[in-house]
């Protein structure tokens, strides 16, 4: 395997998802984790309050492309939204870094460093508006090669609770072009990831498939104009 990286090859790693700290974080050392098979994620109430936690979670949560779980009423709700990439990354990173939010965990330097990657190309939004204007949902994450790495969503309350899941349906309607062994990385799987598709695979195995997956081509990250996703 050829993934090792900064964090060093997977046998050293401890036997839990939190596998390494550092005070060190910037745009290039987020790209070599995710290519590692590695996130960050801040402990803020952690003895640690300024280092940034590194993690490979030892049951990873990825959503099968072939395999999204798309209810009735999950594609009824779909038709009333209009999905977008990267239409508003900057609102979407701010709704997500909603402090208010229950166990948020994004901060000052998540967000100033996935703005960066974003100007570079490497981080994208997918956004999920109502026919008026307004943004009810939307997601962002890390594109490497075939890989896209969702950090996290949010979704408005008042204008719809399923436009988080409209944003994520869109986001695999993009991933799902034809290539094999593209990966869709969603960290922990979640009720609400679940209830798409979302499961678990064990960390050498998720490690085997990112492998696979880093070689393939980047999707089409060009659309620009709001389409209805194929649900």
């Amino acid at each position: 395997m050829a993934l090792s990286g900064v964090f060093g090859p997977e046998s050293s790693w401890p036997d839990q998802d939190l596998i390494a700290l550092s005070q060190e974080f910037d745009a290039d050392l987020v790209v070599a984790a995710y290519a590692s098979g590695v996130f960050p994620m801040p402990l803020p109430e952690s003895g640690w309050p300024d280092a940034m936690g590194w993690w490979s979670p030892v049951h990873r949560g990825v959503l099968p492309l072939d395999d999204v779980r798309v209810t009735r009423s999950l594609r009824k709700s779909a038709r009333r939204y209009v999905v977008t990439v990267d239409a508003a990354f900057d609102e979407v990173m701010a709704r997500c870094a909603d402090p208010a939010r229950p166990s948020g965990w994004i901060d000052g330097r998540i967000v100033e460093v996935y703005a960066e990657l974003h100007r570079a190309g490497v981080v994208h939004s997918v956004e999920a508006w109502t026919s008026s204007g307004d943004l009810a949902g939307g997601l962002y994450g890390v594109s490497l090669g075939g890989l896209f790495a969702g950090e996290s969503m949010f979704h408005d309350p008042v204008l719809g609770r399923d436009a988080s899941k409209v944003a994520l349906l869109g986001l695999v309607e993009l991933l799902d072009d034809g290539v094999e062994g593209r990966l869709l990385d969603v960290q922990w799987v979640t009720d609400h990831l679940e209830s798409l598709g979302a499961v678990e695979v064990d960390r050498p195995d998720y490690l085997r498939l990112l492998d696979e997956a880093l070689g393939l081509p980047a999707p089409n990250w060009g659309l620009r104009r709001g389409r209805v996703p194929e649900v």
